[in-house]
């Protein structure tokens, strides 16, 4: 393998593009251009300051180049380019804050790079195969899809916390998501940007089902992110019990046993409606996700625990007294922003009503969020510039 290093453009330095950036770099394999467009001025002034659990602490910390747009990126071929902004197609869909890179003179002059969505949900990737196809017929698109976990958040706009903890699954993009197993090309792409991120310290997977990975880890955002979302209350709110809150008097806790296979909870009454109604929402998710991603002899389907095991580890998570992780969805509608709800939760009832699945409760989030977002977008001052 080259030990060249290769010039990537990371588009949105947020939390999640800040991480990326700064494992990036210490990989010692890339140069980083990175494009923040809310933040440029104060990132461009001040850095970035970065408090990890993970990669320590970091003041001032920059890429090796910062701009407030793609097009005054556009001035040079790179290898990859990462999309780590939300995916918020009502505010600005991919093709649109890629343009320069998808448009004379950049296309005419440079090969096209391979692509890197770093973000939440499904189908995120469809407008931009479709966009690089319009551009060359004769090429497949190379675009690397991922599902990310991470615990990181934005404070004041160049401050960004991180735990100890990151991972992602890397697997290239293609319309036909039934494919159990990657190509020659394909593995070759994958492991040179997993060598990279691997260098700087981040944990990596390479699978040849992305989609199946992406749909999995969606039940969590789908159900239990836009729960919060709609509540304007953290998951706490949902899984610890009372005598668990901080500042509760000391107990005996054999006086709050749990049932074998039972669930922590805030209450009697979430415990008898609100979590039962949460399960059965996931349920229908794996309903859909058993007809998208069937069991076959190249693939393992869904995993039949997923809808208890994401239950469980979430609840595990968050009745703990000292649990403070936030729902990116709830920071969002805290902050008056709009959040991911149409690839989180609207392209499963568009999937579901394509596949004759039948959705009720996954349709009743979908409807409320959809009343929360339509003021949220009206309020917004964000805008689709570049």
């Amino acid at each position: 393998m080259s030990s060249q290093l290769r010039e990537v453009l990371l588009v949105g330095l947020g939390a999640v593009g800040a991480i990326y950036s700064l494992i990036l770099k210490r990989s010692g394999h890339a140069n980083v251009t990175a494009v923040a467009r809310s933040n440029y001025q104060l990132v461009k002034d001040e850095g970035l300051h970065l408090r990890s659990g993970k990669y320590g602490e970091h003041r001032g910390w920059r890429p090796d180049r910062l701009f407030r747009s793609v097009a005054e990126a556009a001035d040079r071929p790179y290898a990859y380019v990462l999309v780590t902004t939300k995916a918020i197609p009502e505010l600005i869909r991919t093709p649109a804050l890629l343009a320069p890179l998808l448009s004379p003179p950049y296309s005419d002059q440079h090969p096209q790079p391979t692509y890197v969505l770093m973000q939440n949900g499904l189908n995120v990737e469809v407008d931009l195969y479709e966009a690089l196809k319009r551009l060359k017929p004769t090429e497949e698109p190379k675009i690397i899809s991922t599902a990310v976990w991470i615990g990181t958040g934005l404070k004041g706009g160049n401050v960004v916390e991180h735990n100890d903890f990151d991972r992602v699954s890397l697997g290239v993009y293609r319309p036909d998501s039934t494919t159990a197993k990657n190509t020659p090309a394909e593995a070759a792409l994958l492991s040179d940007f997993e060598r990279i991120l691997t260098a700087g310290g981040s944990q990596t997977l390479i699978v040849a089902e992305i989609q199946r990975i992406k749909y999995s880890k969606n039940f969590w955002n789908a159900c239990l992110g836009i729960t919060a979302a709609l509540t304007r209350f953290p998951l706490t709110a949902i899984f610890r019990p009372p005598h668990l809150e901080p500042g509760a008097a000391p107990c005996d806790t054999s006086v709050h046993p749990l049932r074998p296979g039972e669930i922590p909870s805030a209450s009697a009454a979430i415990a008898e409606y609100s979590i039962p109604t949460i399960r059965a929402a996931m349920q229908e998710i794996y309903e859909l996700g058993s007809v998208l991603f069937p069991a076959s002899d190249e693939s393992p389907g869904l995993d039949p625990q997923v809808v208890e095991n994401t239950l469980r580890n979430t609840a595990r998570l968050h009745a703990n007294p000292n649990a403070t992780h936030r729902a990116s969805t709830l920071v969002d509608v805290e902050n008056g922003r709009p959040t991911e709800v149409e690839v989180i939760i609207g392209e499963l009832v568009r999937m579901g009503r394509a596949r004759s699945v039948v959705m009720p409760r996954v349709e009743t989030l979908y409807a409320l969020l959809l009343i929360m977002q339509n003021q949220l977008l009206r309020a917004s001052q964000m805008g689709p510039s570049l």
